[in-house]
This record gives structure tokens, C-alpha cells and sequence, in this order.
């Protein structure tokens, strides 16, 4: 009988995972590891040091920024997720009708078309509404970010109400349940980890978004991401280093916790 094709059983698919997983981590760990140089340069070592946290926790221009990106990606998470879970029980709880496939590729439209496109787009609107309204806020941002990460929550939501059984929301109904009932208590539940899933993308995606936030936002609303940018412009120092380190140790223990809830519930 003929075996089953494996492709970890395939010559050099060893040798070439570790090379793809040496480069992509390999970068994260210099600049982690210089983070903790005790002088000024990115490339040659003087030492261990915690000087460049410190100076980074004193930078009152890095605590806005970081409180920033920390408001925007935290209600635009919020906010995307709960639409993106009303759209994916929207176009999975229902008989197949023409335009559902439409719909569908609607919603993931965003993914399709390049940032850029996206950002030059929102600035065009966002500018004519600023002159009409005389409102110059961080909703701007926040409207942009919920619509760019909407698609991102979408598709684990959608994903995990495809692999959900009908049966217990079918017996829910038999039980003369209504259709709030069924959902509150059978099939949120049963779809929490792909709500986890969406609103941690989604997150994760609006704290890190720079072109978007970069056409969008006005003098004095820098978020993190463009801030470093703006800094690495004039000179590139191990404070950089430091700041991105402290957020993958957020985007870390955001994965880690996400983990264990999941772990948990299973």
C-alpha cells in the first residue's frame, strides 16, 4: 500500500525549516539582545545595561505614544470584533442566497487592496469631514483602524462558526429557546476562542499599523509605531531597540495568555 505523502519526510525539509526560522528570529534576537547594550552602538557590544529602558521610561514623548497606540488598538479591536462577529453569524447562520458569495469577498475586501491605497483613501475622506466638522480627534483614527482590522477578525470568527455543529443550537431551539437565549448561552460560548482569536489579531494589527496612521492622524497624535519611525529618520539608537523589545513582550504575553484560555476551555 502506498504511504501517505508527508512532507516532513521530504529531503532537506529539516535543513530548510531551520534556515526559514534562523532568518526570521534571528533579527529579533540582535535587536533584543542590544537593547541591553550598555552603549550607544547596534553593532558592536559594551556591555550589559538597562540605561536605554530607563531612558525610554523617561521620554515623555515614548509614554504618550505608547498610551496612544495602546487606546486606538484597544477600541478598535473592541469595535471590529463586535462587527466582524455580527457579519461572520450574518453570512454563516443562513440558507445560501445569491450575493451571499459577494458579501463575503466585500468584507475581505481590505486585505485584497495594497495599505497604501487604503491610507491615500481615508485621508481624501477624512480630510473634506475635518472641514466640514472642525474636529480634529483621535476618531479619525480609531474609524480607520476598526475598518482596516475588521477583515482580520472576521476570518477566525467565520472560521471557527464553519467548524461549530449546529446540533446544540438546533436543540436549543427545540427547546423553545429564543434565538437571544440560543446564542447567549450555546453558541457564544462555543465560539468565544474564535472571538479571542479575532480581537488578538486585531489588535496586534492596529498596534502595529504605521501606513494607515501615518496619513490619517494629525500634528500631536504620533502613535508608537510612527514615532519610532520619525526617530530612526534622525539617528538609530539602542532606545529604539528597547521599545520594541518591551512590545514583543507584549505581543508575547498577549499569544501566552490566549494560549492558556484556549488551553483551558479544551
Amino acid at each position: 500500500m502506498a504511504r501517505r505523502f508527508d512532507i516532513r519526510r521530504q529531503t532537506g525539509f529539516t535543513t530548510i525549516a531551520m534556515i526559514v526560522f534562523f532568518a526570521l528570529y534571528l533579527p529579533i534576537a540582535v535587536l533584543v539582545v542590544f537593547a541591553f547594550n550598555a552603549g550607544d552602538s547596534l553593532s558592536v557590544w559594551e556591555g550589559f545595561s538597562l540605561h536605554w529602558f530607563e531612558k525610554a521610561l523617561d521620554n515623555s514623548a515614548v509614554i504618550d505614544a505608547s498610551l496612544r497606540s495602546l487606546q486606538i488598538a484597544g477600541v478598535a479591536a473592541v469595535v471590529a470584533t463586535i462587527a466582524a462577529t455580527m457579519a461572520a453569524l450574518a453570512t454563516t447562520r443562513t440558507e445560501p442566497y445569491p450575493g451571499l458569495t459577494f458579501k463575503y469577498a466585500f468584507i475581505n475586501q481590505p486585505l485584497m487592496i495594497p495599505e497604501i491605497v487604503t491610507a491615500v483613501a481615508l485621508l481624501i475622506f477624512f480630510s473634506r469631514v475635518k472641514i466640514w466638522t472642525g474636529y480634529d480627534g483621535l476618531a479619525y483614527l480609531i474609524v480607520a483602524h476598526t475598518a482596516f482590522c475588521v477583515p482580520f477578525a472576521y476570518l477566525p470568527i467565520r472560521a471557527r462558526l464553519e467548524s461549530m455543529d449546529l446540533t446544540l443550537e438546533r436543540a436549543a431551539a427545540d427547546l423553545y429557546a429564543t434565538p437571544w437565549n440560543a446564542f447567549r448561552y450555546v453558541t457564544l460560548p462555543l465560539l468565544w476562542p474564535g472571538i479571542l482569536a479575532g480581537f488578538m489579531l486585531a489588535f496586534v494589527i492596529s498596534l502595529d499599523d504605521v501606513v494607515i496612521t501615518n496619513f490619517v492622524k494629525s500634528g500631536g497624535q504620533d502613535t508608537l509605531p510612527t514615532y519610532m519611525l520619525g526617530q530612526m529618520r534622525r539617528a538609530i539608537t539602542p532606545e529604539m531597540n528597547a521599545i520594541s523589545a518591551v512590545f514583543l513582550l507584549i505581543s508575547i504575553a498577549i499569544v501566552t495568555v490566549f494560549f492558556f484560555v484556549n488551553r483551558k476551555r479544551a
